[in-house]
């Protein structure tokens, strides 16, 4: 019996579809229950809000870092820009380890893991005594960020199904604009101290709920632990699934590529060809310039000379909560290209204007009040257009297209090109800012946009309502299974 015939014996024994004119998999999926896969998306996303909480503490921590009294710990404009920028150090390097981690110790331990550097870095930015305690903290809370933005997208991609895939992926890019709009919200009402004290809150959370989690089944089967594997997918798919059914594609398809990854697996086109995409998609929305606007939200609007700046950065962060949202909800039926598409597209529009507006700020000889709302509308339109498709979508693409047994070294190589730039933007984003003025920098920041949606057209395949063995397959030239 080959294993075509197995899965109709079990989706037949365990209440499949008695007409036939479902398919196989349109069968099985009438079958899953998803409340205890969403719970354990809940569990897991609280990982990428810990470093939504990291992202966003810089934006009201500075200004007042910079004015504070104790000349230990005051940050002049150097300082400032290390404080904002060192996470990403920190993340990149995150990014590493954590691909090693996720292969060696699994995606579960590796995200309960995460809590202790997440832990480690608020409770040192909350004793800090210098700068340096800053630095360290805030490096520690970046390798956390690292590893959490490797891990979560690979264990959310390898718990859900493809009907709900989509939707679940797009939570992590969620859950991680509300950690900023939560950190920028508490700065409006805490100082810096306390402020890291409830940072800290959500990783604590993570450990402890994440203990009660299982391992993705693909990990499992990955490791010969073929049990565990469908008590997992029991877990996830509730007691009417015949989980055997899934159980058995996924174990072909980990049977198909063999066991461990090696060098020469890159000159295979089902290897190389998502990676040279996912090191792309991470590229172009760093080079969008929304870690420079995220991190120096409340600096970028002092020099639009908006009156309100940590006001204003408050409902930048809730513009993108709601948007980021409205993509989770509509990922699975739009698509991950046309949202790419219409997320460029937006975020062009939007950075020349302010490239227009800083422009026009530099031939008047006096700030103009009418022209500071243009600033905050540029942003605003910006950040809808990044939490609609660039945000979230490189993240679960990231997630979706690359082979088990190479996704924690691509994984690893997406994550540390992604942190590496948003080093290089942040930290070098005042120097741009001084170089190229202003305007310059938006526009160059404008042409990154528009290049990013040429190359989403030409290159980058759609993944919705694909199984990962499928979009695996439509990498080597093959129909999917």
């Amino acid at each position: 019996m080959d294993i075509q015939d197995e899965r109709r014996r079990l989706l037949d024994a365990e209440g499949g579809d008695p007409t036939g004119l479902m398919s196989e998999q349109d069968a099985y999926l009438s079958k899953v229950k998803n409340r205890k896969l969403y719970l354990a998306t809940l569990a897991s996303v609280l990982g990428p809000m810990s470093f939504g909480f990291v992202l966003g503490y810089s934006s009201p921590a500075i200004p007042e870092l910079t004015k504070i009294e104790d000349s230990r710990l005051r940050l002049d404009d150097n300082q400032a820009s290390w404080f904002g920028s060192i996470v990403t150090v920190g993340a990149a390097l995150g990014g590493l380890f954590g691909g090693w981690m996720v292969e060696k110790i699994g995606r579960k331990v590796s995200l309960m893991l995460c809590a202790l550097p997440f832990v480690s870095g608020f409770t040192i930015i909350i004793a800090a005594q210098n700068v340096w305690m800053f630095y360290v903290g805030r490096m520690l809370t970046g390798l956390a960020s690292g590893i959490t933005s490797l891990v979560v997208p690979v264990y959310i991609s390898e718990m859900a199904h493809e009907k709900v895939r989509g939707t679940l992926g797009s939570c992590v890019q969620l859950m991680v604009v509300i950690g900023i709009m939560g950190a920028y919200l508490g700065g409006l009402f805490i100082d810096w101290r306390w402020l890291a004290i409830c940072c800290s809150i959500p990783p604590t959370l993570l450990m402890v709920f994440m203990s009660f989690m299982p391992e993705t089944p693909r990990f499992l089967l990955s490791q010969g632990k073929r049990r565990e594997a469908v008590e997992s997918l029991r877990f996830l798919r509730g007691p009417d699934a015949p989980v055997e059914w899934e159980c058995a594609r996924i174990e072909e398809a980990c049977d198909e590529q063999g066991s461990k990854f090696q060098l020469s697996d890159l000159k295979d086109p089902g290897v190389y060809k998502p990676l040279v995409i996912g090191i792309m998609l991470m590229i172009f929305q760093q080079m969008s310039g929304i870690n420079a606007i995220m991190f120096y939200a409340e600096n970028i609007f002092e020099q639009a000379h908006f009156k309100q700046s940590d006001l204003a950065s408050v409902i930048v962060g809730l513009i993108q909560v709601v948007f980021t949202a409205v993509a989770a909800l509509i990922m699975d039926k739009a698509g991950r290209k046309v949202l790419l598409i219409i997320s460029g597209v937006a975020m062009a529009i939007s950075t020349t204007a302010f490239g227009v507006y800083f422009y026009l700020m530099s031939l008047l000889p006096e700030p103009h009040g009418d022209l500071a709302w243009m600033a905050l509308a540029s942003i605003a339109v910006f950040i809808t257009g990044f939490a609609l498709g660039w945000g979230p979508i490189p993240w679960l693409i990231m997630s979706e297209i690359f082979p088990v047994k190479v996704r924690g070294f691509a994984s690893a190589v997406c994550v540390l090109t992604n942190w590496s730039m948003a080093f290089i933007v942040t930290k070098n984003f005042q120097d741009m800012m001084n170089l190229l003025t202003s305007a310059g920098t938006f526009w160059l920041f404008a042409s990154m946009c528009i290049l990013n949606v040429i190359f989403t057209m030409v290159f980058v395949p759609e993944t919705k309502g694909k199984t990962l063995e499928q979009i695996e397959a439509t990498f080597r030239g093959m129909s999917g299974p």
